[in-house]
């Protein structure tokens, strides 16, 4: 590890002048590149107290061994130059966006004397238009069988136009009108290369002027008698609409545009890019990189931009692009968009309307992305077991912990507080082992504290202590497990919800959680079950009794396995803590009825129409309702007594008083009808901890 005083330049051998800077290892191979304003600025960031510094920049100026500059006249130079660099160099610790498949493209070989139409990956060549890319090769091939009967163009690779013109046949296309023939001379070079032009152009979105002119022609054939002609160019208008109709209009006044959207977490970051022509979304791409350095969102968009753009030029640079958040400074990257495409580029984030609905649909795109790229690196074997070695070796554990359960606390402003469980086996989810609880302030029969209120870390240590109370009093029933000897199921079959212990309890939280966990565990007097916290903003984990976080390498595949298990435990909290916090704004007073079920009470509602006409019914009334008794029925009426009629609910859009409630119905405090909900008790083998 180089000490970064070692090769720090004297501050008047800096420049302050635009430039781009690169450091270097003691293999003289370049790791890092970057641009700056002023040179004598940045580069002094670089060599201050390493205490100060980011880990991923502390971990780049231990790892270099020198620094060297070239000076630019501009920022928009320095941009150029150190997108040509990184392109050159491949610095380990840059950005570096890879695509997470090889798009196909759509082109039309301008280049060649018969242009051709054909599906195209990799590098773009000169000379060829490009449109896309799209997400399948199917896609394209359905698009241009739909186009060809109004534009034939050549599709036959060179082998096939060669044989065609040597034996004066044309291939089945040209006999079914799908190509209008240059191979035998049906049509001149100059005419086959208006028709691929036509293509193109109504490819690039320019759709209704020759939609238009095809119309015309279909009346003024239709008045002159020729139906025949008439018949095909309805025909062809009818194609061309269908063609339209797979990318449907998403931004009015044929607008030309890219919309990039960028997800992150703390290691990683996906993008996706719309490519909208005329309008209508004309290709889809994306990216996975790793976040090797301290960057922002703003820094991961002049990334993006750099690698969409750096070797784009003219219409393939759009007049606009869309984006999250701003560059910052953001004109020299506007004036070098400016310059790529030979026009002014507008780059901003949109703040209404319908681009920023679109905008929204590019985020979860992008949000799917990262996910689906976490999924796919954890569903591997190998991965698995290389993240679960990982993890053991990193915690010190004297095995790998094949079963892992981690603990989460939810609760919007200390209201409705709950926590969950996740089980991962063998690094996979096992959601049949999910549990979910609700925070009493209590641990056994002992009431500790007030079960409101945010404080996560008194909620995990009782969390902690209910479940494996849970777990001894299962070990106490049966006893030890002799071998051999299958005592972790009832009598039914079904395994024992909380007899299975793990080899390792993950905390989402730092230090008091982890604390606060291991305490728990230490009063049941068990101390063989390891526990860590995986800390939200660095991702470090912490151990018990620690006063430094363990920091598992970037790459480490066990922080990712412990990222994704934290990201679970999250999820499954939140969607329980929103499912009962919806559940109290749909309380109603026959919630209170004892062995009043969700069947008899949709029965109840349908039967009278809603909850005011039920409290005004008679005992006599209410037993006409299939399934109650006249026990039951005392019982309603006399809850429906005690409870104190319901505010009317209002329309908050409208003003107006709802004072009819629906069948099924009731308001939530919104003063919007919400329907009660029908689902059956949960499940309890996965359900809330009774």
């Amino acid at each position: 590890m180089a000490d970064p005083s070692s090769y720090r330049p004297s501050p008047g051998q800096i420049p302050d002048s635009p430039g781009v800077y690169k450091f270097r290892d003691e293999h003289r191979r370049v790791i890092y590149v970057g641009k700056a304003k002023s040179l004598r600025q940045r580069l002094a960031n670089y060599f201050q107290d390493l205490a100060g510094l980011h880990p991923r920049t502390r971990s780049m100026v231990t790892t270099a061994a020198s620094v060297e500059w070239t000076v630019v006249s501009t920022e928009v130079e320095a941009l150029q130059l150190e997108y040509s660099w990184i392109k050159e160099f491949d610095p380990r610790f840059n950005v570096k966006y890879r695509d997470d498949k090889s798009y196909p493209y759509l082109a039309v070989t301008m280049n060649e004397q018969y242009p051709r139409v054909q599906v195209m990956r990799g590098h773009k060549k000169k000379g060829v238009k490009y449109f896309g890319p799209y997400a399948h090769a199917w896609a394209i091939r359905d698009t241009v069988d739909l186009l060809l009967r109004v534009f034939p163009v050549r599709t036959c690779s060179a082998g096939v136009f060669k044989n065609a013109a040597r034996t004066g046949r044309p291939c089945l296309l040209g006999y079914i009108g799908k190509c209008s023939a240059p191979c035998v001379e049906r049509i001149t070079a100059e005419d086959h290369r208006e028709l691929a032009e036509e293509f193109s152009d109504f490819m690039a979105g320019r759709t209704g002027t020759y939609l238009r002119r095809l119309e015309r022609q279909m009346t003024d054939a239709a008045e002159e008698m020729e139906y025949e002609r008439a018949a095909r160019l309805r025909d062809d208008i009818e194609a061309l609409k269908k063609a339209m109709e797979k990318n449907a209009v998403v931004l009015a006044d044929a607008t030309d545009a890219d919309l990039i959207a960028v997800a992150e977490d703390e290691l990683e970051a996906a993008v996706q890019i719309f490519h909208v022509r005329g309008g209508r979304v004309r290709g889809q791409r994306g990216w996975v990189t790793d976040k090797v350095e301290a960057v922002t969102t703003g820094d991961l968009v002049e990334h993006a931009l750099q690698q969409l753009y750096g070797e784009e030029t003219g219409d393939s640079v759009p007049k606009e692009v869309l984006v999250p958040a701003l560059p910052d400074p953001v004109e020299p990257v506007q004036e070098w968009l400016t310059g790529r495409r030979g026009s002014n580029v507008s780059l901003r984030v949109p703040q209404r309307g319908d681009k920023k609905a679109l905008m929204e649909t590019v985020q979860r795109n992008a949000q799917q992305s990262l996910v689906l790229h976490k999924t796919k690196r954890a569903s591997d074997l190998t991965t698995r077991s290389r993240a679960l070695e990982e993890i053991a070796e990193a915690l010190d554990l004297d095995s790998a912990p094949l079963r892992i359960e981690c603990y989460d606390i939810s609760h919007l402003q200390g209201d409705d507080v709950v926590a969950s469980m996740v089980v991962f086996e063998d690094g996979l989810a096992r959601k049949s082992e999910y549990r979910r609880f609700q925070i009493k302030g209590r641990v056994g029969d002992t009431q500790v504290w007030h079960g409101e209120g945010q404080d996560d870390v008194r909620s995990m240590h009782e969390v902690i202590a209910r479940r494996f109370r849970r777990y001894l009093a299962e070990k106490e029933k049966t006893g030890e497990w002799a071998e051999g000897e299958d005592t972790l199921t009832d009598d039914d079959g079904r395994p024992r919800r909380f007899a299975y212990p793990p080899q390792l309890v993950v905390v989402d939280g730092g230090q008091p959680q982890v604390a606060a966990a291991r305490r728990a565990l230490d009063e049941l007097g068990i101390d063989d079950i390891a526990v860590c916290g995986l800390a939200k903003r660095l991702e470090e984990v912490w151990l018990p009794g620690e006063d430094d976080p363990v920091v598992l390498p970037r790459t480490s595949e066990g922080l990712y396995l412990l990222q994704r298990v934290r990201d679970e435990a999250h999820r499954f909290a939140l969607t329980y803590q929103r499912t009962k916090r919806a559940k109290r704004l749909r309380a109603s007073p026959l919630d209170d009825v004892p062995g009043l079920g969700d069947t008899r009470k949709q029965a109840l509602l349908k039967h009278f129409g809603s909850l005011r006409k039920l409290r005004a019914a008679t005992i006599d009334q209410i037993c006409e309702v299939p399934g109650i008794g006249r026990k039951t029925a005392e019982t309603i009426a006399a809850a429906l007594a005690q409870a104190a009629p319901a505010a009317p609910a209002v329309n908050t859009a409208t003003g107006e008083i709802l004072e009819e409630e629906g069948p099924g119905t009731t308001a939530d405090t919104s003063g919007e009808p919400v329907a009660v909900s029908t689902a059956g008790p949960p499940d309890r083998r996965r359900g809330q901890e009774t």
